[in-house]
């Protein structure tokens, strides 16, 4: 019977530890945002729920322009993302483009030309 009880505790104390990314059920990583937060020193406390928090904004931000991106490349007919879909993508949806304000933007847009008047 000791032994069955030696086998009991080996297996609980193996436990698997689980990443806050991997608890919060996200991509991002939690403990790198925990991290850069800290060294910012932007607070002099912070929660432990406050990087898993920022962590899921951030995802949720990207899953959106990512979204909003891949839609504007099947509309130019393209398979890959590129970095002036993105911007189109920016600057075409309302609150995405009051967020990133255009002075954010490394280079300007490129825009179809405008259609000649006779």
């Amino acid at each position: 019977m000791s032994r069955r009880r030696h086998l009991q505790n080996c297996h609980r104390s193996k436990r698997h530890s689980l990443s806050r990314s991997t608890r919060a059920e996200l991509q991002f990583p939690v403990s790198r945002v925990d991290r850069l937060l800290r060294e910012g020193q932007f607070a002099n406390r912070l929660s432990s729920a406050t990087p898993v928090f920022l962590t899921g904004i951030l995802e949720y931000l990207m899953a959106n322009i990512l979204d909003l991106a891949g839609k504007e490349a099947c509309i130019n007919h393209r398979v890959r993302i590129s970095p002036e879909h993105v911007q189109r993508a920016l600057i075409n949806n309302e609150n995405l483009r009051r967020l990133f304000q255009p002075s954010a933007f490394s280079q300007p847009a490129a825009s179809p030309p405008a259609p000649k008047k006779k």
